[in-house]
C-alpha cells in the first residue's frame, strides 16, 4: 500500500522563501508608499515636538532596575532592529483590507504617543555614559536628544508588533519555537531602550501599556474582518 504523504501545514509553506517573496510583492506599491508616507509624517512631527516643547519638560524618575541594567552600546543591535521587526507584519499581509487595518493601528498609536509628548514632554536624566559615547550611540544620543521618554514609542511599538506577529503567526499554525522567537525579539527591544539609556524604567512601562492597549483595539476589529486561515 503506498504510503500517503501529508501536505505541508500552513507554517512550513509560510517559511518558504518563494512564498515569502510573493508575500512582499502583494500590494507592494500600497506596502512602500504606505511606509515611506508614514515614516516621513511621523519624523517630522516627532521631531518638531521634540526640538519644540510647549510645556515644561519632566524629568523622569529612576528605579532600582534602571540601576540593574547597566549601559552597555551592545544594546544599539536589538535597539536599531525595531526597523526591522516593524515592517515585517505589513510587508507580510497579503489582504488589503488587514493592511489597512494595522496602518490604522500604527497611525492611532502614534497619534497617542505624540499627544503625550507634546502635553506632557519628557526627557531621561543625565547620565554617564563613558565611552559608550563613541561611534552608534552618540550619533543615537545627538539626534535623539533622549527625549519623547514617556511613553516609550519604541517600546510601544515593539509590543504592537509582537501582537501582530503572534496573530499572524497562530493562524498560520507556525511552530511554538517561531513564536517564542518573536516574544524574545519584542523583548530584547524593550529592555535595550534601558540598556542604551535612552529610556528608564517608567518610559518602558508606559510603552508596553500603550502598544497592549492599541492590540487590544484592534483584536476585535481584526476578528471581524479577517476569516480564518492564513493571513
Amino acid at each position: 500500500m503506498p504510503q500517503v504523504v501529508e501536505p505541508p501545514k500552513a507554517a512550513d509553506i509560510g517559511m518558504l522563501p518563494g512564498l515569502v517573496w510573493r508575500r512582499l510583492f502583494r500590494l507592494w506599491s500600497y506596502k512602500v508608499v504606505g511606509a515611506t508616507v508614514g515614516f516621513t509624517l511621523f519624523f517630522a512631527l516627532y521631531f518638531h515636538v521634540l526640538r519644540n516643547p510647549v510645556f515644561a519638560v519632566t524629568v523622569m524618575p529612576l528605579t532600582p532596575i534602571d540601576h540593574w541594567i547597566v549601559f552597555n552600546p551592545w544594546w544599539m543591535l536589538p535597539y536599531v532592529s525595531l526597523w526591522v521587526y516593524v515592517t515585517l507584519p505589513p510587508f507580510l499581509l497579503i489582504k488589503g483590507h488587514e493592511l489597512a487595518l494595522y496602518g490604522a493601528g500604527a497611525a492611532a498609536l502614534s497619534a497617542v504617543g505624540l499627544a503625550f509628548f507634546f502635553f506632557w514632554p519628557t526627557i531621561v536624566p543625565a547620565m554617564d555614559l563613558g565611552n559608550g559615547w563613541s561611534g552608534p550611540m552618540k550619533i543615537l544620543k545627538t539626534v535623539d536628544a533622549s527625549g519623547n521618554a514617556c511613553p516609550s514609542l519604541h517600546v510601544a511599538f515593539a509590543c504592537f508588533t509582537a501582537y501582530w506577529f503572534e496573530t499572524m503567526m497562530k493562524r498560520a499554525e507556525a511552530s511554538f519555537s517561531m513564536r517564542c522567537l518573536n516574544i524574545i525579539w519584542a523583548f530584547l527591544i524593550v529592555v535595550s531602550t534601558i540598556g542604551t539609556k535612552q529610556h528608564v524604567v517608567w518610559d518602558a512601562v508606559g510603552g508596553t501599556a500603550l502598544g497592549l492597549a492599541a492590540a487590544v483595539m484592534h483584536r476585535a476589529a481584526w476578528r471581524r474582518i479577517a476569516p480564518p486561515g492564513p493571513s
